[in-house]
C-alpha cells in the first residue's frame, strides 16, 4: 500500500463549537470540505488534514462503524508539536481561552521533555509536546 494521503475523521456532537474552538486555536480551515454535515481543518506545516463529522452522519456514512464516548475513552491521540516551553505554555491559555479542558498541566518530564494533554469540547485529546 502506498497512499497519496492520509486525514483523520473524528466524531463531534456540535458543528459551530467545533469550528469556533479550532478557528480560536489558529487552525486553518479547510473550507472546500466543511458543509453541514463536517468542518475540517489543515494542521501543522505539512497540512494534515482533519475533518470533523456529526456524530451520526459519520455513522452512517461508515455503516458498521460505532464511534465511541471520546470524553471516556480515547481510539486515538494526536502530538503538536512546540517550538519552546513558552509556546506550548501560551498554547495551554489559548485552549483554556477557546473552551477546551486541560487534562494534565504544562510540565517537565523525563529527558528535556515538557508539554500537556488537551481535550476539545467533544473530549477529543491532543498532546502538546516539546522535545
Amino acid at each position: 500500500m502506498k497512499p497519496k494521503m492520509i486525514w483523520a475523521n473524528l466524531a463531534v456532537a456540535d458543528l459551530e463549537r467545533t469550528q469556533k474552538f479550532y478557528t480560536e486555536l489558529g487552525f486553518k480551515p479547510n473550507n472546500p470540505h466543511s458543509s453541514n454535515e463536517l468542518v475540517s481543518f489543515f494542521v501543522g506545516e505539512n497540512e494534515f488534514i482533519i475533518h470533523f463529522f456529526l456524530k451520526n452522519i459519520i455513522e452512517s456514512n461508515l455503516k458498521h462503524v460505532k464511534f465511541g464516548d471520546s470524553h471516556h475513552s480515547n481510539e486515538i491521540i494526536f502530538t503538536i508539536s512546540a517550538e519552546t516551553i513558552d509556546q506550548a505554555d501560551q498554547w495551554a491559555e489559548e485552549v483554556k481561552n477557546a473552551g477546551g479542558t486541560i487534562v494534565s498541566e504544562p510540565e517537565s518530564f523525563g529527558n528535556n521533555y515538557y508539554g500537556f494533554v488537551f481535550a476539545d469540547p467533544d473530549g477529543h485529546k491532543f498532546n502538546v509536546f516539546k522535545m
